[in-house]
């Protein structure tokens, strides 16, 4: 077979309030800089609804990253389809649930991907990779929030 299938879970734990969290994913400006840095960006944050996020590569090749909601229960998960695209040509299809819980004053963070991805295009540990390091600008974005306000 020439598709190669995979599934990765990440958890991450955030210092504030599930809301907080939800409306990080939910907000087209909160989103945009903290998923796409430098890159063009539109969210339609609604059930059937789409973001599409365009950029380059480090070799300078388009990507499109499109997703589209389809399943959305505030302050509890997100349900996306999504698809990349290197120049023209199809990379990655996949599935991708995030989920929000509660915890004390905190909340646990669950992102579970699906992915599909087809030969000679992007690899699985990449997407991982990415996606990892995007949570992560996320807790950079909170923990920026939490200094301006003990400051």
């Amino acid at each position: 077979m020439d598709v190669t299938h995979s599934t990765f879970t990440l958890e991450r734990r955030y210092a504030v309030p599930v809301e907080r969290v939800f409306a990080a994913f939910a907000t087209p400006a909160a989103r945009k800089r903290w998923m796409a840095q430098g890159a063009e960006h539109s969210q339609d944050f609604t059930v059937g609804g789409f973001e599409i996020t365009k950029g380059f590569d480090g070799e300078g090749h388009a990507l499109t990253h499109e997703a589209r909601y389809v399943e959305i229960v505030p302050n509890e998960r997100i349900l996306t389809t999504s698809t990349l695209r290197a120049d023209d040509q199809l990379s990655t299809a996949s599935v991708t649930s995030v989920e929000f819980q509660a915890d004390g004053p905190d909340t646990l963070l669950v992102l579970t991907e699906h992915g599909m991805y087809l030969p000679g295009q992007e690899r699985p540990e990449w997407r991982e990779q990415g996606t990892a390091q995007q949570l992560d600008t996320l807790a950079a974005e909170f923990a920026v929030v939490a200094d301006a306000k003990e400051n």
